[in-house]
């Protein structure tokens, strides 16, 4: 495949997440070719990739994280990253377990105008947290890791890990999206917000009237 796209790409180096501030997480993404999902290069990315995100733990990680500027994310919620979640609050944000999967070229399509309100972080945001408007439902057309053809109808916590993704592949980080008012360091997160109900943290933390001019 072409050496520019994996340029940032050594296969021999385990992947290092880039934080806000590298370029890459602000640029669009490259579209990959079928003959290119085949290559060993994106296969060994893929694996890669996968050990990334296990050992962080996350749920979701694009190319651009690891500073491969194409358009490939993983996606893989495990029973036991929500297993200390109150059942109440599971089934608030709609969170079930998703297998491991690849996406590859991504295109969303919201499937409501509702958008729901909850805290999100990102492991290129390391340590940070805040309140991220979302859509519910969404469907997603891309390609899997062997070039086929996929449709994903998701909705609840899987379609924002799908919509979190696919915003970095176009170059877009949830601070872009966030309540900025709610946007806090994990450690204030858990120590003020955590037993709080969004719908509360927003009405406690919203921006004070404007000073009319004279």
């Amino acid at each position: 495949m072409p050496s520019k796209r994996m340029a940032m790409y050594d296969a021999a180096m385990r992947l290092k997440l880039v934080q806000a501030g590298e370029p890459v997480l602000r640029r669009p993404a490259q579209a990959l070719a079928i003959k290119e999902i085949a290559s060993r290069e994106i296969t060994r990315l893929i694996e890669d990739m996968r050990e990334t995100l296990e050992d962080a733990p996350g749920v979701g990680l694009a190319a651009p994280q690891v500073g491969v500027p194409i358009q490939l994310a993983i996606i893989e919620d495990r029973p036991e990253y929500s297993k200390d979640i109150p059942a109440e609050q599971l089934a608030e944000r709609e969170r079930v377990p998703v297998r491991f999967h690849v996406i590859i070229n991504p295109v969303l399509q919201p499937l409501a105008k509702s958008q729901v309100d909850f805290f999100e972080g990102c492991l290129s945001l390391d340590g940070f947290t805040a309140v991220v408007p979302r859509y519910r439902k969404v469907r997603v057309t891309c390609l899997d890791e062997t070039g086929a053809q996929r449709r994903i109808d998701a909705s609840g916590w899987y379609a924002r890990i799908l919509q979190h993704e696919i915003d970095h592949l176009n170059g877009t980080l949830y601070i872009d999206r966030m309540h900025s008012r709610t946007f806090c360091s994990i450690d204030n997160y858990t120590r003020h917000w955590k037993h709080e109900s969004v719908k509360s943290v927003l009405r406690e933390l919203k921006a004070p009237p404007k000073l009319k001019s004279r």
